[in-house]
């Protein structure tokens, strides 16, 4: 897509007549008129969004930029192979990278909250590691597409590469106390190679890690009340990443982690966790499966700090605020007292 993103172009008025001359084009080809103007609701260096009011309630039109472009032939994939997990897309442009979607709703994270949540999570992750497992046998399609490969045999090499990141901003505006937690980190170099020498060996093959699964990322199909009714759909796939299935899990399990306090071992953690491994009990015992989701989600921490570096690189430090430290963040919560740690 040379030439076809960045804030200039995306905030042009010929680009936005363009984007939604092709909108009304896939509109009309699906049986639907605009009923309005469209707006751009999100303006961001990584991609843009335009909404749209319609004869059959808004749509959205994602215009992801080059690290993320992806995101267009994954869609298409995951419509294929798991038509119910997904919205259903009006309309997809690969060589242009635009995705035009319905409206999906309120999301789950504005649905329900709590123990109502943990309660959603048991029927909804289940549901997610089936679309992992239906995923597993297209992992050559997902790398072709430009998903970036982080399975644990080259998480030694992504690991110096979120040093690199780290570094990166240290060099910007790095303090002591920040130069001393990057040494700390690389010292625990010994450790992140025996983790993904045990994850790669681990059961469960490779497959998609949607890589920011929290609640806010989930739609409920059929259902107004807090408990769901119908398919689970997931969205914003931009993220992603070829990984163990269970790195997932990192933010799946580590938001109910950071909002409700909950430790690897509390029922509320436990309960959505085994409920999701279920779908995976007949590759190995429940023992080992608990194991790997560790191994998974402290190895899937580089990956976060890596996808954090992507998008800092497209908006330029200067313009980052307090999210310019996410990677050195992210790599730092490998060294908590849990592997559900977020450190941004």
């Amino acid at each position: 897509m040379p030439g076809s993103y960045g804030l200039a172009v995306w905030g042009s008025p010929q680009w936005r007549a363009q984007a939604a001359s092709w909108l009304d084009e896939q509109l009309a080809a699906a049986g639907l008129a605009r009923t309005g103007e469209v707006t751009q609701p999100h303006l961001r260096a990584w991609g843009t969004v335009l909404r749209a009011p319609t004869t059959d309630g808004p749509v959205w039109l994602k215009a992801p930029g080059p690290g993320t472009a992806f995101e267009v032939e994954l869609y298409r994939l995951l419509a294929r192979v798991a038509p119910d997990r997904v919205l259903p897309a009006l309309a997809a442009d690969p060589r242009r990278g635009w995705l035009l979607l319905p409206d999906g709703g309120p999301t789950l994270g504005e649905r329900v909250t709590g123990g109502d949540l943990v309660e959603a999570l048991v029927v909804i992750l289940p549901q997610y590691g089936q679309l992992q497992r239906d995923l597993a046998g297209h992992v050559d399609e997902l790398l072709a597409f430009g998903v970036t490969d982080m399975r644990a045999a080259v998480m030694p090499q992504r690991f110096d590469e979120a040093l690199t990141a780290a570094r990166e901003y240290l060099g910007y505006a790095g303090t002591a106390p920040d130069w001393a937690l990057y040494h700390r980190i690389v010292g625990a170099r010994a450790s992140v190679a025996a983790w993904c020498q045990r994850l790669a060996g681990a059961p469960v093959p490779p497959s998609l890690d949607h890589n920011d699964l929290h609640p806010f990322n989930i739609f409920l199909a059929g259902t107004d009340g807090a408990s769901p009714a119908g398919p689970a759909r997931f969205y914003d796939w931009g993220d992603s990443v070829v990984a163990h299935p269970f790195a997932s899990l990192l933010v799946g399990l580590g938001f109910l982690h950071q909002s409700l306090g909950a430790g690897p071992d509390d029922p509320q953690i436990v309960r959505p966790r085994d409920a999701y491994l279920e779908v995976f009990s007949d590759l190995a015992s429940h023992a080992e499966l608990v194991e790997t989701i560790g191994l998974a989600c402290s190895v899937g921490k580089i990956a976060r700090a890596l996808t954090w570096h992507r998008s800092l690189r497209a908006q330029g430090l200067e313009q980052a605020g307090e999210h310019a430290r996410a990677p050195l963040e992210s790599l730092a919560s490998m060294l908590g007292p849990s592997y559900l740690t977020l450190g941004a």
